[in-house]
């Protein structure tokens, strides 16, 4: 195959078609209104306030995530998949996400291919994970392992070179690509330091971006390769408005490179209200378990202790979400998954019958506007049968995921020349001067 790069190529066309288009109407339509912003966006996080392009991913409340216009369903059904595999290679979701366009299964295995040839991590990235002490929590070696890879960001190298504006895109394309390939490599290494002695698995050459990945984890089974395949597909992108899309965003708007800004995504992740949610409900279960004495809790007393959990103040960790008033798909994938891989296991039974339990009781509180489990409520389960029982790291393999859709979202942020982010800040005795 050629030295030319496909999808490279493939985005810049589509991209400057957007760009051109936008600036035309900016420039005519400039003072069009969009939105209106309430007193309690205000207030309460900007919730729902219309306020940046994303290209990659469009979030409804009723129907979830959509992926360039495909749910989650139809992308199982329609991306290349492994051989004889039933679950979606996340490579091809990327191409997806960029380019707008499902790929062929040729063009899914040169990326595939790519990833493979720009995976190598330089010894100083390891040189930095040993420094740090092996009970650092993984996501904080995870953002550092980043950190330290920036010394190589094409981006970071170009500008300081002078480089015309007209190139951002493709400098941060090159930067996506590679830290991309990399993530895998990390996060194994990662893994494996701190929970198996540093006792580290090569990679395999022949195997895909996902696979590859649960291969170094040192997992066994096909049907965990496929876990992760599915796994690092339905986590890529949730639209630009969570925190750690919207901290990409905002990061890369300063012109920080790649590196720079997934780090701190990644910080970002790291909050209890955002990516370490995943963590919070496997151990919610746990804690249930020990406290009733069983591993196979009956749905009645599983609604006790929910009770029990509401009367004490506290929240059910993987129920409600910020924008879905259904039952996320994403929730839905994995619990198919289960059922069509998994015969018997006490941990995921338990997860289907809080599913039965959780959304009437909330719904009973007559306050919740969202009652149904988000993605968190039903991952950890499937990572607890495999094996992967290290609660602390999952966030890490939530941060692999998240990847794909950030970076592809900062290349057309790149591509169309989007500004420095900078919302206008009130003071609150200005806002409530306003309703009084």
């Amino acid at each position: 195959m050629s030295n030319i790069d496909p999808l490279k190529k493939k985005f810049e066309t589509k991209s400057e078609k957007v760009r051109v288009e936008l600036r035309k109407y900016l420039k005519e339509k400039g003072d069009a209104k969009i939105d209106e912003v309430s007193f309690a966006q205000v207030v309460g996080g900007m919730r729902g306030v219309k306020s940046m392009i994303w290209e990659t991913s469009q979030l409804d409340p009723e129907e979830g995530i959509r992926f360039r216009g495909y749910s989650i369903p139809e992308l199982r059904k329609v991306l290349p998949k492994r051989n004889e595999g039933k679950e979606p290679l996340p490579e091809g979701l990327f191409w997806l996400m960029l380019v707008g366009e499902l790929p062929t299964d040729d063009q899914v295995s040169w990326l595939s291919a790519q990833w493979a040839k720009r995976a190598e991590i330089p010894k100083h990235t390891e040189k930095v994970l040993e420094a740090l002490p092996a009970d650092t929590h993984p996501m904080t070696q995870f953002s550092t392992a980043i950190l330290s890879l920036q010394s190589s960001s094409e981006f970071a190298n170009r500008y300081a070179e002078g480089m015309n504006k007209s190139e951002y895109w493709e400098a941060t394309y090159e930067d996506s690509m590679n830290l991309i390939a990399r993530l895998p490599r990390i996060a194994a290494y990662i893994y494996r330091r701190v929970y198996h002695n540093g006792d580290h698995i090569a990679p395999d050459p022949k195997l895909d971006w996902g696979g590859n990945f649960a291969h170094m984890l040192g997992i066994k089974g096909e049907d965990f390769k496929s876990l992760m395949r599915l796994y690092l597909t339905i986590h890529a992108d949730h639209e630009g408005g969570n925190a750690s899309a919207h901290t990409t965003h905002l990061v890369g708007s300063t012109l920080s490179d790649p590196y720079l800004a997934f780090s701190a995504a990644m910080n970002a992740l790291a909050g209890p209200l955002h990516g370490l949610a995943n963590q919070e409900v496997i151990k919610w279960i746990f804690k249930m378990c020990e406290s009733l004495g069983t591993n196979s809790p009956s749905k009645e007393q599983i609604a006790d202790y929910v009770q029990k959990t509401l009367s004490e103040g506290r929240v059910i960790p993987g129920y409600g979400h910020a924008v879905l008033r259904q039952p996320d798909p994403r929730f839905v994938a994995q619990k198919k998954f289960a059922e069509e891989y998994i015969d018997d296991s006490d941990v995921v039974e338990t997860v289907w019958k809080v599913y039965e339990v959780v959304p009437d009781i909330l719904k009973s509180l007559g306050k919740v506007k969202n009652p149904w489990p988000n993605v968190d409520a039903h991952s950890g389960a499937l990572l607890v049968h495999y094996g992967l029982n290290q609660f602390s790291y999952y966030t890490v393999l939530f941060g692999v995921s998240r990847a794909l859709g950030v970076l592809s979202s900062l290349c057309w942020s790149r591509a169309l020349g989007l500004p420095l982010e900078r919302p206008k800040s009130v003071t609150s005795e200005w806002l409530l001067n306003q309703v009084r």
